[in-house]
């Protein structure tokens, strides 16, 4: 496994793989790895000859009161379980390496799909998230890119972006990694107090209780939010951020739950916020 820290370097790894007609397999991390993370890694490996792995903690994606400087990092760990899952290439790039002096450039998906969600809170997290994809889409030259379901408006955004922009290669969303209570994996859930930790089920049972109503006949989009408030506030440090269901494509609001659904949700437990979700067809 080679550990690259510019992006000269990784662009002449890639073009040497492209040389011997390799497909290539990105995927893009902020480091602190988990199971969900190698999930990715994993399928990532099956399908291409080369994996590219980027480590990198992006500022342009964390808001001015966000957890840019206690984000957990631990590279040398990470390192360690990218080179267990057969990962050939981590890119670890500098802030500087990525930003240089007088960077100006940004790409940034107008419209509801990142206003709504998280993009109502975190104003300007997607033009961060979608600018460094775009320079990573660019420096590896994927033939497919991997991202994890957890962050379904990321995946609906990055998807749109390379319809948009018609990019020559394939984003392969990977289903949600949860541990075996049923919390979704996150390198956010070590901010999490032992109690803390148990309350934050409420998150993944909310969502049960949402399919299970819906399964026995209840359609509103209102009604089952309201049971899922319900819940997740029996958990004493639970603060809903926001909770919706939508189209699973357009991420637009829906009155009525039909067609492919998405149920989203961020939620703070105590100081950290948590987001989960689930996505199925309702006919």
């Amino acid at each position: 496994m080679r550990v690259l820290e510019t992006v000269e370097a990784v662009r002449a790894a890639v073009k040497n793989a492209k040389l011997k007609e390799q497909e290539v397999g990105l995927v893009p991390t902020m480091g602190f790895l988990h199971d969900g993370h190698l999930s990715l890694m994993k399928r990532a490996r099956m399908e291409n000859e080369l994996v590219v792995v980027s480590i990198f903690v992006n500022p342009t994606q964390f808001g001015p009161n966000e957890d840019l400087e206690s984000y957990p990092r631990d590279l040398a760990a990470d390192l360690a379980k990218c080179e267990s899952v057969g990962v050939d290439i981590v890119f670890t790039p500098s802030v500087s390496e990525m930003y240089p002096t007088g960077y100006s450039t940004y790409v940034n998906a107008e419209g509801n799909i990142t206003k709504t969600l998280c993009g109502a809170s975190r104003e300007g997290h997607f033009k961060g998230v979608t600018s460094v994809v775009t320079k990573l889409f660019h420096i590896v030259a994927p033939t497919r890119a991997y991202f994890g379901q957890k962050d379904a408006q990321q995946v609906a955004v990055i998807q749109k972006m390379v319809r948009d922009l018609n990019y020559d290669l394939e984003i392969v969303p990977c289903e949600i990694v949860r541990e075996a209570d049923g919390l979704a994996m996150s390198s956010r859930n070590t901010y999490l107090s032992e109690t803390q930790r148990k309350e934050a089920l409420v998150l993944s049972q909310s969502l049960k209780i949402a399919k299970q109503a819906i399964d026995q006949g209840t359609k509103e989009a209102s009604a089952v939010i309201e049971i899922m408030k319900k819940h997740i506030e029996t958990a004493p440090s639970a603060t809903v951020d926001y909770i919706q269901i939508v189209d699973a494509r357009s991420l637009e609001d829906l009155d009525i739950i039909r067609g492919e659904v998405l149920i989203a949700m961020a939620v703070r437990i105590g100081k950290t916020r948590l987001i989960d979700n689930m996505r199925f067809i309702v006919v």
